[in-house]
């Protein structure tokens, strides 16, 4: 998992309430079993005007000029700035993969659906939370100057503004650790990877009847 420690970059503005995981990626896209390739339809039936469907070649379809991620001055957005209960819905890991292949290393929201909330950190994806009020004056500013920026430090837990203002914000302990440090479940196991072996070959010379399969 890519770590996070200081990340500065564009933001575009989803002025929404109840973003589902359904409009994050569309249900269609969840037959592949493979994690990777969702980007391209992240937010599917907003971002185009034709159907989406898997395999579809994203340069054959109708953009849908009106959407926000598709104008001139969001290209290349990597700080997704949302309304309250982003991510609700059925509880599909694919919406965090889709929003961080897209090129988003971050969302800032005054509150999220537990289960998108835990499957963003498993997924190197930063969810803040901020009060709606200061939500809102990021909106301001996002929507009155072109190529506004934020940077994220996530060592110091602070959003800085352009002009240098700082907002804090928390994030439990553990899933900072496991971010800045690119760990995902797999790759906090394999901090153990030496007692793992340590047991394994314990356990084989005290009963080497496991060795064997049939």
């Amino acid at each position: 998992m890519q770590k996070f420690n200081l990340h500065k970059g564009l933001v575009a503005p989803m002025d929404r309430e109840n973003v589902d995981t359904d409009a994050i990626i569309p249900k269609q896209f969840l037959k592949s079993i493979k994690k990777t390739g969702f980007g391209p339809n992240l937010f599917d039936e907003w971002r185009y005007l034709d159907a989406g469907f898997p395999g579809q070649d994203p340069n054959s379809r109708r953009i849908n000029p009106d959407f926000v991620l598709n104008q001139k001055r969001y290209s290349g957005a990597s700080i997704l700035l949302a309304r309250k209960n982003f991510g609700c819905g059925s509880s599909r890991e694919h919406a965090p993969w889709a929003i961080d292949q897209f090129g988003f290393r971050a969302i800032l929201a005054p509150s999220y659906a537990d289960i998108f909330f835990n499957n963003c950190f498993k997924n190197g994806l930063l969810p803040i939370v901020l009060p709606e009020s200061v939500i809102d004056q990021l909106f301001a500013e996002v929507l009155g100057f072109v190529g506004y920026e934020l940077t994220i430090d996530l060592e110091r837990q602070v959003v800085v503004k352009p002009q240098g203002e700082e907002i804090r914000f928390e994030v439990q302990a553990f899933r900072r650790h496991c971010l800045l440090n690119g760990l995902d479940d797999i790759g906090l196991t394999l901090q153990h990877s030496q007692k793992i072996r340590d047991f394994e070959a314990q356990r084989l010379a005290t009963r080497p009847w496991l060795a064997h399969t049939v």
